[in-house]
């Protein structure tokens, strides 16, 4: 009879088992994002900060953490909607105790993905950075030793899923089957988990000690969906032009991925007005691909290493509908808000088997089963994002040329390889044009910078909100012409004389007139009858924010944007002395404690949210 976990109802109880079993010297993986046990890691991490001869290295990715003010207006207004979404979600404490400066010396965690811009500040986090495209973070983690991974678990009789996150544990399982690693599977189970079927079920027997019982099932993480922007709308539908039918999709979490998984719906659903739109935002502009316009008839076949929401959303609008074997969309892992998971798990499970969780390195590669691949993997379109690139079209995704790490790699090289190994693939590298620093506004499209997450002679498509540069296969002179073209007016003469300087362009080189008028104001008249009739809504697939605290967001990006100078600060709190507030902006300054403000720094908040507002109000 095959050997069945210890089952355990005590976190604490578990984690002196575990000691037991492997002794002092732990070395714990812990699945990237959702998929971590958070009670097993914390109770191992208490058991080691009370003693010091245990030795615990955690080796991990996307350590999820509750948000956190930047200031406090900021405190003000994300403490009620933490409180709402992550009651009862137990903080991981090793990352408490990094953020404080207080991990102990015997404790040492390191990561190959952090939460985008999280870590900057922390030297420790930095230090501990190990940089890794996906597919080799699972020889990483072997390398390390790993002799406990502790993994989140969904439960049905007595079989456990992996559910969001198969990612690398499969693989890793692999390893222990062919003697080439020895290592405990813990799983903590939880009832909020949609049960995932395929690679992500396992049989009990895999697991050496299951965590299950009254007060083990907790929240789970679930950030909130982000308003969709003018710019990231223009960008979606400038991608959604290049997404043939019949094809294949991959797009990320976000804004940006939100807004193409829209365009995409509007395409097929809505296409004279989803035309319409695109035929305004173009203007004069030539689209540089061959574009895709129509409905779907064959419909997309999803490929992504993260599995986000509005996937579902193009399953129930017919866009993604092309089946291989039988599934409509394979992935790594998934992370979303809470009405995401219900769906799934509400979801009958005839359908939710058209959804199949692999591991990533059956996602991101083509090596195993490469002649099937090919032939599901058809005209495939890799959609990721980046922070900045270069007019010679290396993109900046995961660090500041200083060294210090944003986020990580990830996938995104993963993709981009596999863009050109695969026939009629194409990778699509999307970021805003512009970004605000300091309370001025930078250009995101640099002459040079020094750092490269994907370097140059990898490059393929960009798009930003002014349009589509494509750069496979263009000398260097076309590719900085391209980027140019889709660079903010404010910033192409600048940035042209750079590569006239250095000799990298022809002197008499101009930007055509089609795109000289690269400008937000421009892509808020393209845009604005759609979103004035709801055809391009801020929150196309839902939120958990409500209406008070949508209203609030655009106020609070403005007052963030002009943080860095006292003079506008100022001319901010002047504007607020006039008129009194409407009944909309009197709820807003309800829901931020400013309705009866109590001394003259509360009175200096109000004047400057009540500013904010009416010029984030005029802004949307």
């Amino acid at each position: 009879m095959a050997r069945q976990p210890q089952n355990f109802t005590d976190a604490r109880e578990l984690a002196d088992a575990i000691i037991g079993a492997v002794g002092k010297r732990i070395v714990l993986g812990l699945p990237l994002g959702l998929g971590k046990a958070n009670l097993v890691a914390n109770a191992l991490y208490a058991r080691a900060a009370e003693d010091a001869s245990i030795s615990l290295k955690i080796v991990t990715a996307l350590t999820l953490e509750r948000p956190s003010a930047a200031n406090e207006l900021h405190r003000r207004f994300i403490a009620p909607v933490a409180e709402r979404l992550f009651a009862g979600y137990p903080d991981l404490s090793y990352a408490q105790a990094l953020r404080k400066r207080a991990l102990p010396p015997n404790i040492v965690v390191t990561e190959f993905f952090l939460l985008a811009g999280s870590w900057l500040g922390v030297a420790e986090a930095q230090q501990h950075y190990i940089s890794a495209n996906y597919t080799h973070a699972g020889e990483y983690v072997l390398a390390q030793g790993v002799n406990v991974v502790a993994h989140l678990v969904a439960k049905s009789g007595g079989t456990y899923s992996l559910a969001c996150n198969p990612d690398l544990t499969p693989d890793l399982l692999k390893a222990r089957a062919a003697g080439e690693a020895d290592f405990l599977l813990v799983g903590q189970v939880n009832d909020e988990l949609p049960f995932m079927e395929g690679d992500a079920a396992l049989p009990a027997q895999e697991f050496s000690h299951i965590l299950d019982g009254p007060g083990v099932s907790h929240t789970l993480y679930a950030p909130p969906k982000l308003p969709v922007s003018p710019a990231d709308y223009a960008a979606g539908l400038h991608i959604a032009r290049a997404v043939p039918d019949g094809g294949s999709l991959q797009i990320g979490i976000g804004s940006i991925g939100d807004a193409v998984a829209h365009a995409l719906i509007l395409r097929h659903r809505q296409n004279k007005d989803y035309r319409e739109i695109v035929a305004r935002l173009n203007g004069e502009a030539r689209y540089p691909l061959a574009p895709e316009d129509a409905p779907f008839d064959t419909g997309l076949y999803g490929l992504s290493e993260m599995f986000v929401d509005s996937f579902l959303d193009l399953i129930d609008a017919g866009v993604l509908k092309r089946s291989v074997d039988g599934v409509l969309l394979h992935a790594g892992f998934f992370l979303g808000p809470r009405n995401f998971y219900a769906r799934l798990r509400d979801m009958p499970e005839e359908e939710r088997r058209r959804i199949a969780m692999k591991p990533v390195s059956w996602v991101n590669a083509l090596h195993g089963q490469e002649e099937e691949k090919r032939r599901a993997r058809l005209k495939a379109r890799f959609v990721n994002n980046a922070m900045m690139a270069t007019l010679l079209g290396a993109a900046v995704s995961d660090a500041l040329e200083d060294g210090r790490v944003v986020s990580g790699v990830g996938g995104q090289h993963d993709f981009v390889v596999q863009s050109f190994a695969l026939d009629g693939a194409r990778s699509i590298i999307t970021l805003n044009a512009t970004r605000k620093s300091g309370g001025k506004t930078v250009s995101n499209i640099r002459w040079s910078y020094a750092h490269q997450t994907i370097p140059r002679h990898l490059r393929d498509i960009v798009v930003t909100e002014y349009g589509v540069a494509d750069l496979r296969g263009k000398s260097d002179a076309e590719t900085i012409a391209a980027m140019l073209s889709i660079t903010d007016s404010r910033f192409q003469e600048p940035l042209l004389r750079e590569a006239k300087q250095a000799g990298k362009i022809a002197r008499g080189y101009e930007i055509a007139r089609a795109h000289r008028n690269n400008s937000p104001e421009r892509i808020a008249r393209a845009l604005a009858p759609a979103r004035e009739t709801g055809l391009l809504p801020p929150f196309p697939f839902g939120t958990d924010f409500t209406p008070v605290e949508q209203k609030l967001m655009p106020a609070l990006e403005h007052l963030k944007n002009a943080s860095g100078s006292k003079r506008r600060l100022a001319a901010l709190a002047l504007g607020g002395l006039a008129g009194k507030p409407s009944a909309d902006e009197l709820r807003c300054l309800e829901r931020m404690g400013l309705a009866r403000p109590g001394g003259i720094r509360e009175r200096f908040y109000r004047l400057l949210m009540k500013s904010a507002l009416r010029i984030g109000e005029d802004a949307a």
